[in-house]
């Protein structure tokens, strides 16, 4: 008869021992992601941050204003601005982000797609259209129906920060913090910004600088 397998204790011990440090470094680095996440979170809340994100966005603004021929106010135009501030927030995120590098790579997406559906507007279809698809329900939207609510959540969250729809729960997590973080400050810099606009508006004599020495001190604004 075949004798039974002898565990081997020194084989365990060092399975064990590199568990532990797997398991300790895997703890580190989400430590360290943590801190990282936060420390861009302070960041966004900083004048500093504020004033340099005012600046490059008052830049973008006068660019749109030239390519629009200084007209009025239209929907295009209206989209445009939210393009250009949104722009300017991802440049300012430095690209250490996923949500910053999906609007910036979304820009370059959305320049093909223009193209292309140019192209298939040009197409006209006549008779009657037999091969007509009709739509149907997707089956990812079937199988999202059956997952928990709280994954069904986090599915949510991920399609409202760019770049994090297919990403797993802890990374959607801490990208829509940081995200978050950086629209607050967007809002509280566009408040800034459009009060000391107007206020210039009837004062010819103040210029960029004295505008972007008083976006820093802006952060709460005074109430009307």
């Amino acid at each position: 008869m075949a004798s039974p397998a002898i565990s081997n204790p020194v084989t365990n011990s060092d399975r064990s021992i590199s568990r532990r440090k797997k398991k300790k470094k895997i703890q580190s680095q989400s430590q360290n992601l943590r801190d990282e996440a936060q420390a861009r979170t302070y960041q966004w809340k900083s004048d500093t941050q504020q004033q340099v994100y005012s600046s490059k966005l008052l830049q973008a603004l006068r660019q749109v204003r030239i390519s629009a021929g200084g007209g009025g106010a239209s929907p295009k135009r209206g989209r445009a601005v939210r393009e250009a501030a949104d722009r300017v927030l991802a440049v300012s995120a430095k690209g250490r982000t996923r949500w910053s590098r999906a609007i910036l790579t979304n820009r370059i997406k959305l320049k093909f797609m223009k193209k292309s559906s140019n192209k298939r507007q040009r197409v006209t279809v006549t008779g009657n259209n037999r091969f007509h698809k009709k739509p149907r329900l997707s089956i990812l939207r079937l199988k999202t129906k059956n997952l928990p609510a709280f994954q069904r959540k986090a599915r949510a969250l991920g399609r409202l920060v760019p770049g994090c729809r297919k990403q797993p729960v802890p990374v959607i997590l801490e990208e829509a913090s940081d995200y978050i973080a950086a629209l607050e400050m967007q809002v509280r810099a566009m408040s800034a910004l459009t009060q000391l606009l107007s206020g210039a508006a009837s004062s010819s004599s103040s210029n960029d600088a004295a505008l972007l020495n008083q976006l820093g001190s802006s952060r709460h604004p005074p109430p009307s």
